[in-house]
């Protein structure tokens, strides 16, 4: 009795048909967990890394310092007044201005840094190649470029503002102790204010 196996070692039409079957599957499969990738790692409001992509670009940056020695900094930024907004607006206003944010960022840094979206009203920014007073001057001009912006939602102007907390990245450091420093950070910025 022949099993399936003998009749496509017997049969090269058969086989051929089987290998394109795999190879099919294992496209398909493929594009299935780039697409879990995806979902596992961006932010479903924003397109940007969520907190599981950026801290595995933090834990990459890292490595590269330790590596290379370059100077890199963390921005943590965190939204001011969003739940008032929320509240009075509704989440469709929430939503539009964290899409806004967002693009304030991404215009606001060079291609080559990352910024991503934590959650709420919270975003990070890996800033690689930079000192302490370079990481202060985007700081600034970022808390200023989402200050100095009109944002409307449904023809209401809706001031926007945020705080931002920097850290240096160090050699040695965890993606955890950095994200300290810098919410530390933000959090002193915000009691200042």
């Amino acid at each position: 009795m022949n099993d399936g196996n003998e009749v496509l070692s017997q049969d090269p039409t058969a086989l051929w048909g089987e290998i394109a079957r795999l190879r099919a599957t294992v496209a398909r499969l493929e594009r299935q967990v780039g697409e879990l990738d995806r979902l596992a790692h961006h932010d479903p409001l924003v397109p940007l890394p969520n907190r599981r992509g950026f801290e595995r670009q933090l834990a990459g940056l890292i490595a590269r310092l330790e590596r290379y020695g370059d100077a890199s900094a963390l921005l943590f930024i965190d939204v001011d007044g969003l739940k008032i907004v929320n509240d009075s607006f509704g989440h469709d206003a929430g939503d539009a201005a964290l899409i806004h944010v967002a693009e304030l960022l991404i215009g606001g840094v060079r291609q080559s840094d990352t910024v991503a979206r934590f959650g709420g009203d919270e975003f990070a920014i890996l800033l690689e190649r930079v000192d302490l007073d370079q990481a202060t001057e985007t700081a600034a001009r970022l808390t200023d470029r989402i200050a100095g912006t009109s944002f409307s939602y449904d023809g209401t102007a809706i001031p926007l503002s945020a705080a931002i907390g920097i850290a240096e990245i160090r050699a040695g450091d965890t993606p955890e102790a950095v994200l300290a420093r810098a919410d530390r950070a933000m959090y002193e910025q915000k009691a200042a204010a």
